[in-house]
């Protein structure tokens, strides 16, 4: 039986395309602007070219069993543990296949987390069948590093067989001495302590893996890919060797490690970075002398790109971060709720979160394909370049001494710190788009509704010995939610938020699109816009502004209207007592003009938006 598309030629009737033939169509639009102008770079200055070929002999990255789904983790962190059990049945009846517990004091708590006692251990755990192939991963602190072994011994208590468990430990006091920038314990101290809890729970017959490499802590303090990948191998470097010198054999040393990367709404480098690691430990396992094995990684949807305002946004983050870790081969997700940076999530946010998951596994069959990017040009390029850098920096912490010793140099920070000052860059003049803070904002959004939970309150860890800079857990729109509070703040004692009035000159066709960018512009630091129809008259224009009670205007308009009217209707405004007077675009040569007829700033794409808004708060201030 012959196909009805047999005898169509499709693609064998037009030319072969080829890369020059796709240069010369993009010169046409570039219309004389260099070809680098299409070249991205990443934070660690890796180059993204507009257009890849396939990859030539690319091989799979070896990561979950072949169309094996990932499990699909829900944060256990209600302080309340006959709460947290609560919840913990309802998302496994529901479609989690784990539970991430997460307690107090662990690296991500973000203010909450279980109490670490051995009541509320087996409060938590109460009617949940952990021999039933649940995955049940511990995140702890210093503070709460018990509850491993509280969790332990409820296994044996129950009778249960600990080898018939899927428990992740957790313990990496590593990134704990990174957020707390201290440690009471050198690391020689640290390392018997560590090993001694990790030989016992084995010799009780879990199967692990016990150790985390978390490279969370770099990313949650705005770090960068290569910074995240060198600083968790460094980590699980450091636990091969702890254990390897408490008398483990190396092979058995192998999987007591697992790994813990951040997935943001980044996709191609989200994927390029996970990929990546696996490559990386690989080669620190062929460095061993052993045979490789795939890594075991856990994701966590990135604290960092959570914001408060719009929180709805949040979810489709998670989606795109989900999406991107659970195609790179994943083998936990756990995705924050979306409103955990405003308090503990409720029913409905537990339930998008899970659903998220579920959606992308059921319905959309994303982990039916193993490696789904191998062959990509531009992701096979991106992970060999994170590979190649996070290696070399990789390699600096080892001379320093490895990682602990790193961290007393402040190595790893010094790193983060010049990312995230480029990073805080990019977001005040909103090259790096927050979508609902720093563009985009609603100003009228509706409250979003958390659970009231008093969080537990853990005695100090010893004191600090060795300090050095902490990796501060941050999240990128907090600068632009700063200035939405104090507007808030300000509509709650008078009723009514600082406002712009936008003065538009000429026609709707002249004025929409500057009129529009400015109130966003505004807007995003809780500036209300105040619009207006387009004015000729500067009369009329300054009658209209009195009328507004704004403490600020913006000029909006055409370059051609602003050429024929701006400087008369500054004038008119500041006549009519306006102190500050923006103007929607570029100034060029005009500048020394506008500012002799009152204007004193101008908003436009580029412009440092967070410095003009914080100003804009300022001159309200004083006057």
């Amino acid at each position: 039986m012959t196909s009805v598309t047999d005898d169509l030629p499709l693609a064998a009737d037009f030319p072969k395309a080829t890369d020059a033939d796709w240069r010369k169509l993009v010169d046409g639009v570039l219309k004389g602007a260099p070809f680098e102008k299409l070249i991205g770079r990443t934070y660690d200055g890796l180059k993204i070219e507009p257009l890849y070929p396939r990859a030539k002999g690319a091989a799979l990255v070896a990561g979950r069993s072949a169309a094996a789904p990932w499990q699909i983790m829900q944060r256990i962190d209600h302080p309340d543990a006959v709460g947290a059990n609560a919840q913990a049945l309802t998302d496994l009846e529901n479609g989690a296949t784990g539970l991430s517990l997460v307690f107090a004091s662990g690296n991500g708590s973000h203010g909450f987390g279980l109490e670490p006692t051995a009541d509320a251990v087996a409060k938590v755990l109460k009617d949940v069948h952990l021999d039933a192939g649940i995955g049940i991963e511990l995140q702890v602190g210093p503070e709460s590093r018990m509850a491993a072994i509280h969790v332990a011994e409820y296994v044996k208590s129950n009778g249960i067989d600990p080898a018939a468990c899927d428990i992740r430990f957790g313990l990496d006091p590593l990134a704990a001495c990174a957020v707390w920038g201290s440690s009471p314990y050198s690391w020689e101290e640290i390392v018997p302590a560590v090993t001694g809890g990790i030989k016992g729970l084995a010799a009780l017959g879990f199967k692990g893996p016990f150790a985390s490499a978390d490279g969370r802590v770099i990313h949650d303090a705005g770090g960068s890919e290569v910074q995240e990948l060198a600083f968790a191998l460094a980590c699980g470097v450091a636990h091969l060797r702890a254990i390897e010198s408490a008398g483990v054999p190396l092979e058995a040393a192998q999987g007591m490690v697992y790994a813990r990367l951040a997935a943001d709404a980044d996709q191609f480098l989200t994927m390029a970075k996970f990929r990546a690691l696996r490559l990386l430990w690989a080669r620190v396992e062929a460095a061993c002398g052993l045979a490789p094995k795939p890594l075991f990684i856990a994701a966590d949807t990135a604290w960092r790109m959570l914001t408060q305002r719009d929180p709805y946004v949040n979810m489709l983050r998670a989606t795109m971060a989900t999406f991107a870790a659970g195609l790179a081969g994943a083998n936990t997700i756990t995705v924050l709720p979306h409103t955990l940076a405003l308090g503990l999530p409720d029913p409905f946010a537990r339930r998008i979160a899970r659903n998220t998951q579920l959606l992308l596994l059921e319905e959309s069959n994303l982990a039916k394909v193993s490696d789904p990017a191998a062959g990509s040009g531009g992701i096979e390029t991106l992970t060999a370049q994170l590979c190649e850098a996070a290696w070399a920096l990789f390699q600096e912490s080892e001379k320093a001494g490895g990682a602990f010793a790193a961290l007393q140099q402040g190595l790893f920070q010094d790193r983060v710190a010049a990312t995230r000052k480029a990073r805080d860059a990019s977001i005040a003049k909103r090259r790096d788009v927050l979508t609902g803070a720093s563009e985009f904002p609603n100003l009228h959004e509706n409250e979003v509704t958390v659970l009231k939970a008093t969080p537990v309150a853990l005695p100090p860890y010893g004191e600090a010995k060795y300090k050095f800079d902490a990796l501060v857990p941050i999240r990128l729109a907090q600068p632009f939610e700063a200035l939405r509070d104090k507007s808030d703040a300000a509509l709650k004692v008078s009723g009514k938020r600082p406002s712009v009035f936008l003065a538009n000159l000429g026609t709707p066709a002249d004025f929409t699109a500057r009129a529009t960018f400015a109130k966003s512009f505004f807007e995003t630091g809780g500036i209300q816009a105040l619009d207006s129809e387009g004015f000729a008259d500067p009369a009329r224009l300054a009658a209209a502004f009195r009328a507004s009670g704004a403490a600020l205007v913006c000029l909006c308009s055409s370059d051609k209207v602003y050429a024929e009217h701006a400087e008369a209707a500054a004038k008119a405004l500041q006549t009519a007592g306006a102190r500050h007077i923006y103007l929607a675009g570029r100034p060029a040569e005009a500048e020394a003009t506008l500012r002799a007829a009152g204007v004193t700033g101008f908003v436009f794409a580029g412009v440092d938006a967070l410095a003009t808004l914080q100003d804009a708060y300022v001159r309200m201030e004083q006057a």
